[in-house]
């Protein structure tokens, strides 16, 4: 039985990349094979990526786009308040975190950004409800500050707002970039297709509890953050074939593994093919999971006893991952978000 322990490790705190690279697909990539007795690393280019997979792989992207969800906000007796948006759950309400010296009760109301008025509602454990005076969408967007993870240490800025997020976002929702899919830029991509690899998006909200510590020793008493994808019949049907040809299935950040092996668990317990799929997933995948779609994975370095480091570990191998990061560490890789990727290939034992 793995414990929380069992997925430290120390990373001197110069490696925590602070800023985006110039060029998206300038970042380094750790190409991982663990395919023998001990797993051999080697040091790449991100731009190297399509010389590694083969005509036919499938290549699943997250298209979640992130929301300018952080508000400082007052309440009416004045006292100051911390604003974050979970999740859109109507055309004028949302789910949010919000952190005051006291907990609001249903019916305050908040003044968010100098600009506007909310009400809140009824508690949604951890969450608020908050009623907007308006769209939801149009107010965060023209008013709110993109939520930047803990571990940044600037404040968000013009170039944030491009770069925390991926070239190919589209649908509005996250708290937190799906940050494998930073690496990716135009030229990136048309080299991808004139390799002949194959591309398909499904969608996946992250939501703010991708940034929860774990907070107990024995993972079992772990309640996982729950987070809403879809996964399209048109990429159920790419899944398929790619499998019939002999091909691999690559995800691009766990994100987008979650999402795929959530939708197929559920088909392989229903007793049914893995099909156009819309629900929320609090899937929790740690050593000793059976995977079932993704072949190879795409991702950046992730915090030290994070349930994150759980999945790669579940994945690629505890030694493995173990190794890979001693690795990273030693070679001065750039962690977190704006850091650098690594190439993972499904443990077969």
């Amino acid at each position: 039985m793995f414990t929380l322990s069992d997925f430290d490790f120390n990373l001197p705190p110069e490696l925590i990349a602070q800023t985006a690279l110039a060029e998206r697909s300038a970042s380094r990539l750790l190409d991982v094979d663990n395919s023998a007795a001990a797993p051999v690393f080697t040091d790449r280019q991100f731009t190297e990526l399509p010389g590694l997979l083969e005509p036919g792989d499938l290549l699943v992207f997250n298209d979640t786009k992130v929301l300018k969800a952080r508000f400082l906000g007052q309440k009416a007796s004045g006292g100051r308040v911390e604003v974050l948006i979970e999740r859109l759950t109507g055309a004028t309400t949302a789910l949010a975190q919000i952190r005051a010296s006291k907990s609001p009760q249903p019916g305050t109301r908040i003044v968010l950004a100098d600009a506007f008025e909310v009400t809140v509602g009824e508690r949604a454990e951890p969450f608020y409800t908050l009623h907007f005076p308006a769209d939801c969408l149009t107010l965060i967007e023209q008013y709110g500050r993109l939520p930047l993870p803990p571990y940044i240490e600037h404040d968000p800025d013009a170039y944030d707002e491009t770069r925390y997020q991926t070239v190919y976002a589209a649908n509005p929702g996250a708290v937190a970039a799906p940050t494998a899919g930073l690496h990716f830029d135009a030229p990136l991509l048309a080299a991808l297709d004139a390799r002949g690899v194959d591309r398909a998006t499904l969608t996946l909200h992250v939501g703010a509890g991708t940034f929860q510590p774990v907070r107990v020793e024995n993972l079992a008493e772990h309640k996982m953050h729950s987070e809403w994808y879809r996964l399209p019949q048109s990429l159920a049907d790419k899944i398929a074939a790619a499998k019939a040809r002999g091909n691999r299935v690559i995800a691009v950040g766990t994100t987008s593994m979650r999402a795929l092996e959530a939708a197929a668990r559920d088909a392989d317990e229903a007793g049914r093919t893995l099909a156009e799929t819309s629900a929320e997933t609090d899937i929790f995948i740690t050593p000793g999971y059976r995977f079932r779609v993704v072949d190879r994975l795409v991702t950046n370095f992730h915090l030290p006893k994070s349930t994150l480091m759980m999945l790669v570990s579940a994945f690629a191998g505890m030694d493995a991952i173990r190794a890979a990061y001693a690795h990273a560490i030693e070679e001065r890789y750039r962690f977190f978000s704006y850091g650098d990727a690594m190439l993972l290939t499904r443990q077969t034992s």
